[in-house]
């Protein structure tokens, strides 16, 4: 199977459980969701004109909407041919569940990578049993996409953007309907603003949730 990838680099994960985790992020293009904030709009479409070969692939240095069609085999040559010391892979997008990750997870795996995907929860979520699922679960967004109930069983952490008062009380009302109550919770605020962060450190100790606040952004690190 190929997958289309938008990008690939090492750096630290900077939100999540995993903060500060040396990791390999490889980026997967398209997504239908719609966030008004997503910060990779740039992988939102899939055109065949922005299909590029691996040449100009490993030339790539700028965010842009080319991608290029990858095997799991290639995947993992890329990762030699550069260099990458990681071991913990961040399949990302992009809404990455558009692919049936599972061989590509137990392909990671085999050569012992620890795997973490970053989802939306809006398309089945198909990967290893032992794959890290970090869940963002994204309501009301323009696509018009629900999030699958059994996106939020598979979650192994839930990540939850905010930016006012109204998205606390959505999640809230998410834990309780779907009995998340066991979950790890982490609250993000949305492009770091200070009155999103005021919210979510407030939010967080009055739930006894978790704090991600982007600890690459604030590095200035990709």
């Amino acid at each position: 199977m190929k997958y289309k990838i938008n990008e690939i680099f090492e750096s630290l994960q900077g939100e999540g459980t995993f903060t500060g985790k040396p990791s390999i992020f490889v980026r997967l293009q398209e997504c239908p969701v719609g966030c008004a904030w997503c910060d990779t709009k740039h992988t939102w479409e899939v055109s065949l004109e922005d299909e590029i070969k691996k040449p100009q692939f490993d030339l790539k240095k700028e965010e842009s909407t080319k991608w290029c069609s990858f095997t799991s085999a290639q995947l993992l040559n890329l990762f030699s041919e550069r260099g990458y010391k990681a071991k913990h892979i961040v399949i990302t997008g992009g809404e990455p569940c558009m692919y049936d990750l599972t061989d590509l997870c137990h392909a990671f795996e085999a050569q012992g990578y620890g795997c973490q995907v970053e989802t939306s929860g809006t398309f089945e979520i198909k990967v290893s049993k032992d794959c890290w699922v970090t869940l963002s679960p994204k309501i009301n967004m323009k696509g018009g996409y629900q999030v699958l109930s059994s996106s939020y069983q598979l979650a192994s952490e839930i990540k939850y953007p905010v930016a006012r008062q109204s998205h606390v009380d959505d999640l809230q009302q998410i834990i309780h309907d779907n009995g998340l109550e066991h979950k790890k919770v982490y609250l993000q605020p949305i492009s770091m603003k200070p009155a999103a962060t005021a919210l979510a450190i407030k939010s967080c100790i009055e739930n006894n949730w978790m704090l991600s606040v982007q600890l690459h952004k604030y590095l200035d690190i990709e």
